[in-house]
């Protein structure tokens, strides 16, 4: 979990139901931002020469693989352009999923990833880590497509979803901004901050 004050700060408002689509989708634009800068603290660097104006001189660039990002339709979506404000080199994969209600298990309509994945370090974007079913079966697809390592990205987790994709997934890094209390009875995360597909494209 990244306690940064910045990421607390923008998700209180981001939980507010007050808070309109428009600033809803910019803050979680921003929040995405500073959580990309945890998933990605680890990246291998090497070092490069440059001339500065001044003289020559050994800076550090990132090494070693490139990364593609694949968000979960259509949340996630919600969330990828703050990942490639911060890696504009990033190849971009989707993964359509939606929960059934009833059951809460997660149905896949839809999935395009990058062909070479297996040379990428992967970043799933999942806003919310609910039940882990959903984020579980798309960290699975982008692993079938070839990706060796794979970091979670989401806004909120609940301790089930943690569980969960641990359980599914042990090699699985996840970068969140909060762990909530837990879920209520129709899977729904707690206080949470509601339908992020819904609350990012005003579809409620």
């Amino acid at each position: 979990m990244v306690e940064h004050p910045l990421v607390q700060h923008k998700l209180g408002y981001l939980r507010d139901r007050e808070t309109p689509t428009v600033h809803f989708r910019k803050l979680a634009n921003e929040i995405t931002l500073l959580l990309t800068y945890e998933a990605t603290k680890d990246m291998p660097t090497e070092d490069a020469e440059v001339e500065t104006p001044l003289e020559p001189m050994t800076v550090q660039r990132i090494s070693g693989k490139k990364v593609a990002v694949c968000p979960v339709l259509r949340a996630g979506v919600g969330m990828l352009d703050g990942v490639l404000s911060l890696v504009s080199s990033a190849r971009v994969g989707f993964v359509g999923m939606y929960r059934d209600e009833e059951t809460l298990e997660p149905v896949q309509y839809y999935l395009k990833l990058p062909e070479d994945l297996a040379e990428r370090d992967a970043i799933v974007l999942d806003p919310m880590l609910a039940t882990g079913h959903s984020s579980c079966a798309a960290i699975k697809a982008v692993k079938e497509a070839g990706a060796q390592s794979v970091t979670l990205v989401c806004i909120v987790a609940a301790p089930p979803g943690i569980e969960e994709v641990h359980r599914q997934h042990p090699d699985v890094h996840i970068v969140c901004a909060a762990v909530d209390r837990g879920l209520n009875e129709r899977g729904f995360i707690v206080p949470g901050l509601g339908d992020a597909g819904d609350r990012l494209y005003g579809t409620k």
